[in-house]
């Protein structure tokens, strides 16, 4: 049971990650490979200020400033250069593994020794428990934030620019600066799931951000296919369904786990499993046609 909870805290924890891809990938259909140096970005800042002594509030100040600051300079390479948006994600992961790298100072900083956001706010006796609470909070302030951006008229410009750039140009709308902003949004909040995971795991490495946008694509895929199965039309039930496709994807993985995969299988699992969530609604579409 307690292999299962710690699926269910990690789906938690890397659940502010799917928001951000949510953003990027379902609102302005953007495929934004930032996330992998983004993650990291946070989990490096979160694990050499809680180094140095800085208090909570203040390294998660600085886990968002320089997430977004990662997703501005993604949106700069494409709105300003007219560089692809992949392509600009790309060359941004790239440059950040190097700053990444610069800031840890080396490959690996373990956190076995420095308090966390889970021994902060405990109030149960075993950890387990004090993690699953604190992560649904913080999750629960995120997500109830980001509903509300959302439902406001700069939220609904920015949904406007993702369904037509031409219609929000024409409304006097600047197409440009909603992309960097809801890259830098969606950035913020990855390097928050690299905050929790950091704290979670009591270590950060260099390669943690490998292949987590595969995870979080996976993630949003689930809660999508939630949202269109049940035909839920209210923006904070659809990103409750996010969340609860990213816990959705961990348990998977933690099943696959508890039936004896070999873990240096679970990447291949994870290219699999995503590709099955995407493949399959397009077959049944076709054979539908």
């Amino acid at each position: 049971m307690t292999f299962y909870l710690t699926a269910f805290v990690l789906g938690l924890c890397l659940a502010a990650m799917g928001l951000g891809i949510y953003i990027t990938m379902k609102i302005f259909r953007i495929p934004d490979i930032t996330t992998d140096g983004s993650y990291t970005l946070g989990a490096a800042v979160t694990a050499v200020l809680l180094i140095q002594g800085w208090s909570l509030p203040a390294i998660i100040a600085a886990t968002v400033l320089a997430g977004a600051l990662a997703g501005v300079l993604t949106g700069l390479v494409h709105t300003r250069l007219k560089i692809d948006a992949l392509l600009a994600g790309i060359l941004v992961m790239t440059g950040l593994y190097s700053v990444n790298l610069s800031i840890l100072g080396r490959s690996n900083i373990p956190l076995l020794e420095v308090g966390s956001i889970f021994s902060a706010l405990a109030v149960f006796e075993k950890p387990i428990f004090n993690e699953l609470w604190v992560g649904a909070l913080f999750l629960a302030i995120l997500s109830g934030l980001l509903a509300y951006v959302l439902r406001t008229d700069f939220g609904i410009a920015m949904r406007a620019t993702g369904n037509s750039e031409s219609m929000t140009r024409a409304l006097g709308i600047n197409s440009d600066r909603m992309k960097i902003i809801g890259l830098a949004i969606a950035n913020a909040l990855t390097a928050l799931s690299g905050f929790l995971v950091a704290q979670y795991q009591n270590f950060a490495d260099i390669n943690m951000g490998i292949g987590i946008v595969l995870v979080g694509l996976g993630s949003v895929l689930i809660g999508d296919a939630l949202i269109n199965w049940l035909k839920v039309q209210n923006i904070g039930l659809q990103l409750a369904l996010v969340l609860a496709g990213c816990i959705a994807f961990q348990l998977v993985l933690a099943v696959a786990l508890s039936l004896g995969v070999n873990p240096n299988m679970l990447k291949l699992i994870t290219a699999v499993f995503v590709l099955t969530i995407v493949g399959i609604p397009r077959l049944v579409r076709r054979q539908a046609v």
